[in-house]
């Protein structure tokens, strides 16, 4: 059995993804890892819990040693719109934080899941159909941090051999955890929005279209990845997947299928629309289709649906 540290367990995907690694593998055998801040609930209460700071190695090492940790789901991370405000912190988070998991599984001889992202691309990537392989010269400290990370992880893993795995995150809707920080995060903001005010003032223009995906498509992604034949990966690390393009108007027409009287207004964020416009607008995911069967099991539709259904219920 697997023995799995996930850094970065109090974010918006680790909160998730650590619940689904311990109804998977045991929650004895899967260790949350949070940087100061301590959760609570299920979280805290269904298995380990430990403070780690990714930028800590001494402390990251003690802990790997403690629980004979063999995987570990890298996901702690400085965000878009946050890394610009902050740019020092995200580099240190970011590159300072992944050496020295790398550093650490090398040493411990574990595997690394650290997620990319969409950021990793820039405004001379082709926008449409966006290829696995291409070319990243993105415009923002955390498209910077990515595309190290992406070289970091693929170095430990031709250099020392470090079962190093990734995929590159499209927005991520979740109707769990509040956004914290992103670009894309208007597209769950709109929901909550919806449902308690029957409208929603959209930071990014009407056109602008984004990769998303639902959070358990997420979570899949990321343990699928990391169970695939290591034999059969050429890539490895940085996988495009992808689920769904939209832009802010398709959204609304979604919602307002089950809320016919929702509106939705505009008041654009110049440094985030400056930031989602250097991005994809949809990626190529065929190489992590044949190298490790990724596929999803929602779209816009379904999951509308969903989020406005589990959101009517919690916003009660």
């Amino acid at each position: 059995m697997k023995k799995i540290l996930v850094t970065g367990s109090v974010g918006q995907i680790g909160s998730e993804l650590t619940m689904l690694l311990r109804e998977l593998y045991g929650n004895d055998n899967v260790v949350a890892g949070g940087n100061r801040t301590k959760p609570s609930g299920q979280l805290l209460e269904s298995g380990p819990f430990e403070i780690v700071d990714c930028t800590d190695a001494t402390k990251l090492t003690e802990i790997v040693k403690k629980y004979n940790i063999d995987t570990i789901y890298h996901l702690a991370a400085i965000l878009s719109a946050v890394a610009e405000a902050k740019p020092n912190l995200a580099w240190n988070v970011n590159i300072n934080g992944l050496y020295n998991v790398l550093e650490v599984a090398r040493e411990n001889n574990c595997a690394v899941f650290t997620p990319s992202s969409i950021g990793a691309f820039g405004p001379s990537t082709p926008p449409d159909d966006t290829p696995q392989d291409t070319i990243q010269r993105p415009n923002t400290m955390y498209g910077v941090t990515k595309v190290a990370g992406e070289l970091l992880c693929d170095y430990y893993y031709k250099r020392f051999n470090v079962d190093t795995r990734g995929v590159r995150y499209p927005g991520i809707i979740s109707n769990e955890t509040l956004p914290g920080g992103g670009t894309t995060d208007y597209a769950v903001d709109i929901y909550y929005e919806a449902i308690k005010k029957k409208q929603y003032t959209s930071f990014l223009k009407a056109g602008t279209f984004l990769d998303m995906m639902y959070m358990p498509d997420a979570l899949k992604a990321a343990v699928d990845i990391m169970e695939a034949d290591p034999a059969k990966l050429i890539h490895r690390n940085a996988f495009n997947i992808s689920t769904m393009s939209f832009d802010p108007e398709m959204l609304g027409a979604s919602i307002r299928k089950h809320i016919p009287e929702f509106k939705l207004n505009y008041d654009v964020d110049e440094m985030r629309q400056a930031i989602a416009d250097s991005w994809p607008n949809n990626m190529d995911d065929s190489a992590a289709k044949e190298e490790w069967g990724w596929n999803y099991d929602f779209d816009l539709a379904k999951m509308t649906e969903d989020m406005l259904t589990v959101l009517t219920k919690k916003l009660k």
